[in-house]
């Protein structure tokens, strides 16, 4: 079985095949959470707030002495992984495939953006050329809303949801999904601020309380 190479495939512009694959990698996970400090109780209250993205660090390794040639040649192409693209106005969100991630059940290839590089040069042509470099790359987890709630699957009646108007959708339809009575689209209305339900976005995230 042929060694499978670490590969960077951006949304837009060049793939990156690493030249040596990582020795070892991080992978951070982190939750936030509020904690009010109540009068007369000895622990602060914990609420959960939200999840944050994870982080993967790790170093990739690129040596050009032999060929006697340039390493920024090869390392300037992850370094062009953090430029804007004129088309997407945004850095490339990438596809990280090596080994998988594990994502609830599965395991899937990591999508995230670099959002830090640190590139270290040591060694040198006579000429003062750099023909070897460890690049560290900082890596955080990117997805959209509508991945994150398909991802989540919330089912429980009793707490707040969230949801995102789709082309053609309008709050009644909502109200007759969530909570099986199109006339509910005046409780979505009034928890989200709405004067006007036929002049929302398709896009737009709406909160949708629990029936009283």
């Amino acid at each position: 079985m042929p060694l499978e190479k670490l590969k960077i495939t951006p949304d837009a512009g060049e793939a990156v095949t690493a030249m040596y694959n990582p020795a070892q990698f991080t992978i951070e996970s982190r939750n936030q959470f509020q904690r009010s400090k109540i009068p007369g109780l000895p622990v602060p209250v914990t609420q959960f707030v939200s999840g944050e993205a994870e982080k993967i660090t790790l170093k990739l390794f690129f040596d050009t002495y032999e060929a006697q040639t340039d390493v920024r040649t090869l390392t300037s192409k992850v370094l062009k992984l953090m430029k804007i693209e004129p088309n997407l106005h945004r850095p490339p969100v990438c596809t990280f495939s090596w080994g998988g991630t594990i994502s609830g059940d599965q395991i899937t290839d990591f999508n995230g953006v670099i959002d830090s590089l640190s590139q270290n040069f040591t060694m040198f042509l006579d000429d003062g050329t750099p023909v070897r470099a460890t690049l560290t790359l900082g890596i955080t987890e990117y997805r959209t809303i509508n991945e994150q709630l398909t991802m989540l699957k919330l089912r429980s009646a009793d707490h707040t949801k969230v949801r995102v108007i789709k082309e053609g959708q309008r709050l009644w339809h909502l109200a007759n999904t969530e909570y099986g009575d199109p006339a509910e689209w005046r409780v979505i209305a009034d928890e989200n601020g709405i004067d006007n339900p036929r002049l929302i976005e398709p896009g737009t995230s709406l909160s949708l309380p629990p029936l009283e």
